[in-house]
């Protein structure tokens, strides 16, 4: 039997799935991460480089129309609630090291994950609120691009708008 569940409640089933989609993807090729469980934190997960480095990471489901949201600060899925007061900002250094998008095509059950890591100092020289991710393409599935989020010369040469 398929239940019926209501469109705010699998929003949130799929953000907490992809991050488990994310996590499993790390866990396999040998990174050292862990989801941190603090409900007011900026970031969902965090990982270590062999160099003891700390990268903070934030999930974000990709849309139905190709899009990364790298908004912050307000509630999605089933505790989503419209309040004037909710202060919402931009992804940046100050709160994650990089936002993956990550997009999950189904035909009974997951036939391709693709993740999108789009580190926040690219996000702070475009200015943008969400990408397609047709416009970093580059960094599907570059797993290189997660580990040297924090190189700005690096991720400049590899995302470019």
């Amino acid at each position: 039997m398929i239940k019926e569940v209501s469109p705010g409640k699998l929003a949130a089933a799929k953000g907490f799935a992809n991050e488990s989609r994310l996590l499993a993807a790390l866990l396999e090729r040998g990174f050292n991460a862990s989801r941190v469980d603090l409900p007011h934190s900026t970031y969902d997960m965090v990982l270590v480089t062999d160099g003891g480095s700390l990268i903070r990471i934030q999930v974000k489901t990709v849309s139905s129309n190709g899009r990364i949201n790298f908004s912050g600060g307000t509630r999605g899925g089933i505790d989503r609630k419209y309040r004037s007061d909710i202060k919402t900002y931009t992804q940046n250094t100050e709160t994650a090291d990089v936002v993956v998008g990550v997009r999950s095509v189904k035909a009974n059950g997951d036939t391709e994950i693709d993740f999108f890591f789009v580190p926040t100092i690219f996000i702070e020289k475009i200015g943008q609120k969400s990408i397609l991710i047709s416009k970093v393409q580059e960094s599907k599935n570059n797993w290189i691009l997660l580990e040297k989020c924090k190189d700005k010369d690096f991720v400049y040469s590899e995302l470019t708008l």
